[in-house]
């Protein structure tokens, strides 16, 4: 494994110093919660070594939220980042072939790339609303292809793919003899329309979601992978095992009371951030110096300056932090142009978001 660092967290908030920054416009989840603010607290735990797959009620909380997954289907991870670092590590080697979506969550390209597997991009165009095409997949396909990764709701654009292009992509892995992962972090986000787990509809698909982005506890580093095929499950295990061995039992307690919550938590969280996203269209729709791909998911989108090519995007982004204390995710987080930039609509409060987005519309004008 040749390790190197993402620049997207050498360049995160929390290294940077959240003292620095007045409008954190960066974030990719909610609000972080606080366990009073959930009506959580601590049961009176004994410490010891947890169920190695994770605890049974919490993997029965996530597996109830599909048709035809069980808990036996789901393994408990240190977040989704770990369960994206398990699939790849089991699935991937030097001598595979991956084809993965690009803009994406950095670990789904990173890992591989550590690994030195061989690595096909299919780049998604704003020009297209950064749809996914299932043929381009099909063709940037090669006979040691083992894996094909996509991200529904999408991070960093918020867009999601038809229910028939997902079914398309499960079809295609089924027929290369490959899997399909879908990180789906974001799925109980999505507005409107949800899109059924992957693994539910193929043993070749195996989905990966957690409770940091949607649920705002990315502290206590829960996430899951479902998969229906019993011997990658088991697999899959065998590397947590030697990674960890088991969870962590008060992180997963306090997962379990969220999962217990779920529904209620959804109804209140849904509305408010319909909202938020309404207020970044509004703000896009008077700024004519920057427009985006409307999300359908999630609590981020990724809008695109129109400037001319002479435009010195580095120096706007300095002044927009130094000058405006507003921070958000420049375009080379996500192998992007600069021109591009993440918005995390979620994260901040109403007032801060406001003030970010009239942050950006003087920074780029200075």
């Amino acid at each position: 494994m040749n390790y190197t660092r993402m620049v997207i967290e050498k360049e995160a908030p929390e290294e940077y110093g959240y003292d620095r920054i007045r409008y954190n416009l960066s974030e990719s989840s909610i609000a972080d919660q606080k366990l009073s603010d959930l009506g959580l607290s601590l049961p009176d735990l004994t410490l010891f070594y947890g169920e190695h797959r994770g605890d049974k009620e919490l993997r029965a909380l996530i597996a109830a939220q599909d048709k035809g997954i069980s808990a036996d289907d789901v393994l408990v991870t240190a977040g989704a980042a770990g369960a994206l670092f398990i699939i790849s590590t089991s699935l991937l080697s030097a001598s595979d072939h991956l084809v993965v979506i690009r803009p994406n969550y950095a670990t789904n390209i990173e890992t591989p790339r550590a690994i030195g597997c061989a690595i096909s991009f299919v780049d998604l165009a704003f020009k297209d609303g950064f749809a996914i095409d299932v043929a381009r997949i099909e063709a940037a396909m090669q006979p040691n292809t083992r894996l094909i990764s996509v991200t529904c709701p999408h991070n960093p654009t918020g867009t999601m793919m038809s229910e028939a292009a997902l079914d398309a992509l499960v079809t295609l892995a089924e027929s290369r003899n490959c899997h399909l992962l879908v990180d789906e972090t974001y799925r109980d986000l999505s507005y409107g329309r949800r899109l059924p787990s992957a693994a539910s509809l193929s043993p070749r698909a195996i989905s990966v979601s957690s409770l940091s982005k949607a649920f705002g506890i990315p502290g206590i580093r829960i996430g899951w992978l479902i998969t229906r095929d019993p011997d990658l499950q088991e697999k899959f295990l065998a590397a947590k095992e030697q990674i960890g061995i088991c969870g962590s039992v008060i992180d997963e307690g306090i997962a379990r009371g969220m999962l217990q919550r779920r529904d209620a938590f959804l109804a209140t969280l849904l509305p408010e951030m319909t909202k938020r996203r309404d207020i970044v269209q509004a703000w896009i729709d008077g700024e004519p110096l920057v427009d985006w791909v409307r999300p359908e998911g999630g609590v981020v989108g990724f809008p695109r300056l129109n400037v001319d090519p002479d435009f010195d995007l580095d120096r706007f982004y300095v002044n927009l932090l130094e000058n405006h204390g507003t921070y958000v995710g420049p375009g080379h987080w996500f192998e992007m142009p600069k021109r591009f930039f993440r918005v995390g609509f979620g994260w901040p409060t109403e007032a801060e978001l406001r003030g970010g987005l009239d942050a950006i519309s003087a920074a780029v004008r200075e």
